[in-house]
């Protein structure tokens, strides 16, 4: 399962989160995050010790611009707080796997 984060949220979600985790930031409009969403959700359901999140980037500009959101998809990994790894660009499923490892 994924959590839709958003600028009022993100800190709380991610920022503060005791483990790691995966954003997901996409917008509606974006083929290739159309083709990636299914395949962080089927990830979502079988990893257990990381938490999933989207951020759609046309409703939270701000978070997308603090970490310097220029293409997406784009998938980066936090872990308490600190950004560990990113992806960008549509990956597919081993790809997603060896990200968050």
């Amino acid at each position: 399962m994924t959590i839709e984060v958003t600028a009022q949220n993100f800190d709380e979600e991610v920022l503060n989160y005791k483990g790691k985790v995966l954003v997901d930031f996409w917008a509606e409009w974006c083929g290739p995050c159309m083709m990636l969403g299914p395949i962080i959700e089927e990830v979502s359901e079988e990893v257990d010790d990381v938490k999933f999140c989207k951020v759609n980037c046309d409703e939270a500009r701000d978070v997308a611009l603090q970490f310097g959101i220029m293409t997406i998809p784009n998938l980066i990994v936090f872990e308490n707080g600190e950004q560990v790894n990113q992806s960008i660009g549509y990956i597919e499923k081993e790809d997603v796997l060896k990200l968050i490892k």
